[in-house]
């Protein structure tokens, strides 16, 4: 996915190619810097285009320059790829730069996307997630259903840490539990095979939507 170093025609004087050092090149080392290595196969591929949009397409609908935007993200003004599919194309949230345009402009971003959050610590340390590209469990990455996802979490974990009511084994509360499941299930994708690799074990989904109907059902 990313150059390597030669020398000969067309390298600069650190013996790196120019390709290496194109915007794009850079953006590629950065990525696999924050997620690590690990292959994408054509189930993980698959799974991208059906959720994710490539980068350079969505800069032309937008009439943006795909260079000037991964200048951007390289400075951490716009979110880093969620994906890099195994030929390399960048995969982006499909309302990425609808979300800047909302914002009212690049430059009102990040204080627009903070303001989200009551708790000026809680608000900035969501903004590092979007930033980090690492925040690809919403169909639809915005700060409201950030905000709800995190809420959600924080109330099916807590329920599942409630003793258990009597003989039964069942724990209280369970349609409760249950909506709050169904409306996570609603708001995430069903994640991939990579997303495992990378986050170095279980997501969200698996622990929160998939382990609670299984190991909790309503009847």
């Amino acid at each position: 996915m990313t150059e390597t170093g030669t020398t000969g025609t067309g390298t600069t004087g650190t013996g790196s190619t120019e390709s290496d050092r194109t915007p794009r090149a850079r953006l590629a080392r950065h990525y696999l810097e924050i997620n690590g290595e690990h292959p994408m196969t054509e189930a993980d591929d698959a799974y991208v285009d059906r959720h994710f949009a490539p980068l350079e397409p969505l800069c032309a609908r937008h009439g943006r320059d795909p260079d000037e935007v991964r200048g951007h993200m390289l400075d951490g003004r716009l979110p880093l790829p969620g994906y890099l599919r195994s030929d390399g194309t960048e995969m982006v949230a499909p309302d990425l730069l609808e979300l800047v345009d909302e914002a009212g402009g690049l430059a009102k971003l990040p204080d627009w996307f903070r303001s989200h959050w009551e708790d000026r610590e809680e608000g900035e340390e969501e903004y590092e997630s979007y930033l980090s590209g690492q925040n690809v469990c919403l169909h639809r990455l915005h700060p409201i259903t950030m905000r709800r996802k995190a809420e959600l979490v924080r109330g099916i974990t807590e329920a599942l840490g409630r003793p258990a009511d009597g003989p039964s084994g069942r724990l209280p509360e369970l349609p409760a539990l249950h909506a709050m499941v169904d409306e996570l299930d609603a708001l995430e994708p069903p994640f991939t095979a990579y997303d495992r690799l990378r986050f170095g074990g279980p997501v969200s989904r698996d622990t929160c939507i998939d382990a609670v109907r299984r190991d909790h059902p309503l009847n």
